[in-house]
């Protein structure tokens, strides 16, 4: 079985839907997640809070900087992800599109390098 992770892609920039809007996704999330559980798919996952909580480290050429904020400016940040165990991409791919419903966002997929033999 190989592992992808679903990334929750989210636009800071949008406000924030209403408190019933953000239950009913918090619910729907829910059921995915017991649904993969289940399934025997759900590795891990969880919600991030906003890029503005962020810390990026860079320890490139011997000398450690960090900065608050996130690494890059885009629309749309990370806002949450799932790891899951799959057959293979198209399983992955029907996971995606129901975590996606649920959380009602764009989510992206992509495959774990596997472990050197």
């Amino acid at each position: 079985m190989k592992q992808y992770m679903l990334a929750v892609h989210h636009d800071y920039d949008v406000p924030m839907p209403s408190g019933d809007a953000m239950q009913a996704a918090f619910d729907q999330v829910d059921r995915v997640n017991t649904e993969l559980r289940s399934a025997g798919a759900w590795v891990f996952g969880g919600g991030l809070l906003s890029p503005d909580t962020a810390t990026v480290v860079h320890a490139g050429t011997g000398n450690t900087t960090m900065t608050d904020g996130p690494y890059t400016e885009t629309k749309e940040q990370l806002g949450g992800f799932w790891v899951i165990r799959c057959a293979d991409l198209d399983e992955a791919l029907v996971w995606a599109e129901k975590c996606s419903e649920a959380c009602m966002g764009p989510v992206e997929v992509r495959p774990f390098e596997d472990e050197p033999a």
